[in-house]
């Protein structure tokens, strides 16, 4: 009853004198010996006026903190309470159990500042609440620990072995024993509340960093469970990564360490890293000395880490600059390029283009709209035309690329309707058409366009015409789609087939024989039998006897003529 009294003379700021009066008296007591319980009395009396404190007044009311700051000393029993407020495992008057938590954390840091003899238990407090599983008791924590007690010289270089500590212990998946043991050094303090111990000045029981709480110690642990791994990683290394913010130097350990992490693990640095990135801003000149020479096994968080450099802005000239020369000097791994390709000039883009689309189909995609993009000050690095004649020019043997990666790479392109238009592929095909030696895709790209766009079936007409001129049935992966595109755009494509020679003609129909029916009525119902070969109209059985005998003699003198390459054609 007499501290809820004097709790409420708090209010007339007459409490807390008094409080301190009784409590310095009994601790006169305590140093003198002269009274044998005067200890467990001060502890007994400090720890109810505490309680009463919290559980009447305001989480905003500053009392709490302040009689913590100015009694003569403080028991394991009242840091037990100050632990169990910062965790929520206290809550008082103030049904916001957040509002505790940002008291609980205040009166640490107060005491850290201001009372050098508890600096190491409060310490503790605030460490092991950064570790908490609740979001929000951890990121208050983090934000007192990171932005508030890290700048003080004595204590920060615990702060930072701490954290290396969680963050080493989630990378080698020793963290669910970390956190048995974090469990138990809380309940540890909280049982503290029930001890009988002797308090002097000189004497305090010190809860703070032990070997024994350093997670490199634990034996591993078995978890099957990947959701819970990463939310126990998410918390285990949190403390570090704002650390980093402060000293990005720490970074290289994050990368040192990377490839031995468990996929769950690595989810979890993937998220804090994009905090991290866009934290530093412009101060990252330790992260491009890292991506200048990366530990091996760390190119995922690479890329991650130059994607957000160049997030929502151009490349930084100084980030594409070591990304290149990284690329040509140590990783051969075009995905790290893709990022940076937006700053690429036609000139750089070619001579990786194949090396690009030998990469995994979504990561070519991605490439492809850096590419397509461009910078605001030089525009896209090729047009959609010249994509498509980039990768109709990818030779499989000498480029080292399996022909289903390229036929891969032009249908991504075709999924892309409204860049790729029809306009887009018949510039490329009439680019691609003229070329020596045509592309071996070429035919494959032709059908599919008349595919993808049937109004395309005039022009395509034009491009089997040139074809025809250009002798096609001598390349035999030519000649086979040339066919099949004759076959598959019939009625239409038959003047086209018109134009070619009897042997070939031939070959076409022994290929084909749907066709010869159509070829023959149109034969019949228009002009151009007149302009036909005896051989043709022979073939197709429209020759009178006369011209049957005088072509009879023509093709046998012509057989004879036939060169090997031709004759290999007419036989496809």
């Amino acid at each position: 009853m007499v501290e809820k009294r004097i709790v409420l003379d708090y209010k007339q700021q007459k409490g807390h004198e008094l409080i301190l009066h009784i409590l310095y008296h009994l601790h006169s007591l305590v140093i003198s010996d002269s009274v044998s319980s005067a200890a467990a009395v001060y502890e007994e009396f400090l720890l109810r006026v505490a309680k009463s404190l919290l559980s009447d007044l305001p989480a905003s009311d500053k009392s709490f903190s302040r009689l913590l700051g100015e009694v003569p000393c403080i028991p394991d029993c009242v840091l037990g309470l100050l632990h169990d407020i910062c965790t929520r495992r206290h809550s008082g008057k103030d049904s916001r159990d957040g509002d505790r938590v940002t008291q609980g954390l205040g009166a640490v840091w107060s005491l850290i500042l201001g009372r050098p003899l508890y600096r190491q238990p409060c310490l503790d407090i605030a460490l092991k609440c950064t570790i908490n599983q609740e979001d929000d008791v951890r990121a208050k924590a983090i934000r007192l620990v990171s932005n508030k007690l890290y700048v003080i010289d004595d204590i920060s270089e615990k702060i930072e072995q701490y954290a290396t500590d969680m963050f080493l212990s989630a990378v080698d998946l020793r963290f669910t024993d970390a956190f048995s043991s974090s469990v138990e050094s809380e309940k540890r303090i909280g049982e503290v509340q029930n001890a009988e111990t002797s308090i002097s000045g000189s004497q305090v029981s010190e809860t703070g960093i032990s070997d024994n709480d350093s997670a490199r110690g634990y034996p591993n642990a078995s978890v099957t469970d990947s959701s819970n791994i990463f939310s126990q990683a998410q918390s285990l290394i949190s403390l570090f990564f704002a650390l980093c913010t402060k000293k990005p130097t720490l970074l290289h350990l994050v990368f040192d360490s990377y490839a031995r992490a468990s996929r769950a693990v690595k989810q979890a640095v993937h998220r804090h890293m994009a905090v991290l990135v866009r934290a530093l801003g412009s101060s990252y000149s330790e992260l491009l000395f890292i991506i200048s020479n990366p530990p091996n096994g760390s190119e995922d968080l690479l890329i991650q880490a130059i994607e957000l450099l160049c997030e929502g802005q151009t490349p930084p000239p100084d980030l594409v600059m070591t990304v290149k020369q990284l690329y040509e000097t140590k990783l051969k791994d075009a995905a790290i390029l893709i990022p940076i390709l937006s700053a690429f000039s036609k000139d750089e883009v070619l001579p990786i283009f194949p090396q690009l689309v030998q990469l995994p189909l979504q990561k070519f995609q991605t490439a492809l709209a850096h590419i397509l993009q461009g910078s605001a000050h030089t525009g896209p690095a090729l047009t959609p035309a010249e994509v498509l004649v980039a990768i109709h020019d990818i030779s499989p043997d000498k480029d080292g690329l399996p022909i289903k990666k390229i036929t891969e790479a032009c249908s991504a392109c075709f999924e892309q309707r409204t860049v790729f238009t029809q306009q887009v592929l018949a510039k490329a095909l009439d680019q691609m058409v003229d070329r020596t030696p045509i592309p071996m895709l070429f035919m494959r790209t032709v059908i599919q366009a008349i595919d993808a766009f049937p109004t395309l079936v005039d022009f395509v007409m034009e491009i089997l015409s040139k074809l025809v001129n250009r002798q096609v049935w001598r390349v035999p992966q030519l000649w086979v789609g040339f066919l099949k595109c004759i076959s598959q755009t019939q009625p239409r494509s038959i003047p086209v087939l018109l134009q070619l020679p009897t042997p070939q003609l031939e070959g076409a129909l022994n290929k084909y024989p749907n066709l010869r029916a159509r070829l023959t009525a149109y034969v019949n119902q228009s002009d151009v039998k007149a302009s036909l070969p005896r051989s043709t109209l022979a073939l197709l059985g429209l020759a009178s006897e006369t011209d049957m005998q005088q072509t009879h003699v023509t093709s046998t003198l012509h057989a004879s003529e036939q060169s090997p390459s031709v004759r290999s054609a007419t036989s496809t």
